[in-house]
């Protein structure tokens, strides 16, 4: 039997059809050759996929982190992913935090080095402590969290674009999260640090679009990094991220790398003071649920402030 047609609207019998299947991607390289570039957070996951993808492109990359171990590490798979593109991309590493001003003061000096310029900075470096509701929220973690993110983001906008500046322009990338603009209940300090590093980037984009200093932020959904793997797949918490995820999958670092590597160069010459996300559509529907991991810990009437806590 064949299925009725609607009047004015065009008719396909989906029964029979395949999905089509995913493309290889592929990408040109090079384009970065003499840019300098300074990432934070750059020894794993997103950042090091950042540095990578910009020094196969031919920019001069200089990575920090606080584990030196991890960075050199880091250094030596970077500079491969630029000897085998072949456009003169170089990988440099530095240790140190990005909360303490004389560190960033140091970890800027040092990404000058190699051209004597800076022309982008990705303030990557980021990360939370303590899970729970509010009324649980412990107030130093919460601080600690805040300075990490948001502090750390200042520290960075605020020694490199002067540098940037002098180069005649660069582009200023911080690192959101969905968590940013979705709710993600019993994330503490993280959501507000989010989306505070947003309107740093709105306000960045105003001070400075008049001397070519560009700031965006890149809200990275579920990305598939070695923090993330905490998360075992067979896990509720997994499956409310993936049953909120319209292309019903978790991302890659290096797909967040692209983004960045877009931001970076000059074909993003007119965008400034936005936030995009790379999240495979999960900003459209909801966070994840943390609940079914707290709950055995606390219970439900401890995370609905029903009863007090007791240790």
């Amino acid at each position: 039997m064949t299925a009725p047609r609607s009047r004015g609207l065009p008719f396909a019998d989906m029964s029979n059809q395949s999905a089509p299947s995913a493309r290889p991607q592929s990408y040109p390289s090079g384009g970065l050759e003499g840019y300098a570039v300074l990432i934070t957070g750059g020894g794993t996951g997103i950042g090091r996929a950042c540095a990578e993808r910009l020094a196969a492109d031919g920019a001069a990359v200089t990575i920090c982190g606080r584990t030196e171990a991890s960075l050199a590490a880091a250094v030596r798979t970077i500079a491969e992913a630029a000897t085998a593109t072949g456009h003169g991309g170089s990988a440099h590493f530095v240790s140190g935090d990005v909360t303490n001003e004389d560190d960033v003061r140091r970890i800027v000096a040092a990404a000058l080095e190699p051209t004597r310029r800076l022309d982008g900075c990705i303030a990557n470096a980021g990360g939370s402590k303590g899970l729970g509701p509010y009324h649980l929220i412990d107030a130093q973690q919460f601080v600690e969290t805040l300075h990490l993110n948001v502090l750390g983001t200042m520290l960075c906008l605020k020694h490199t674009v002067p540098h940037m500046v002098a180069a005649g322009g660069g582009s200023f990338i911080g690192m959101s999260s969905i968590a940013g603009y979705v709710t993600h209940p019993y994330f503490g300090a993280y959501t507000v640090a989010k989306a505070g590093i947003e309107q740093m980037m709105r306000n960045g984009a105003d001070e400075y679009g008049a001397v070519g200093v560009r700031c965006n932020a890149i809200r990275p959904g579920f990305i598939a990094t070695e923090l993330m793997a905490a998360i075992p797949r067979d896990s509720d918490v997994y499956h409310s991220y993936i049953d909120n995820t319209p292309m019903n999958d978790v991302g890659r670092p290096q797909d967040v790398a692209a983004l960045a590597r877009f931001l970076i160069g000059s074909d993003s010459r007119w965008i400034t003071g936005q936030s995009i996300a790379v999240d495979g559509g999960n900003g459209l529907r909801r966070g994840p649920d943390y609940g079914p991991f707290l709950e055995p810990f606390l219970g439900a009437d401890v995370m609905l402030a029903r009863r007090p806590f007791e240790p």
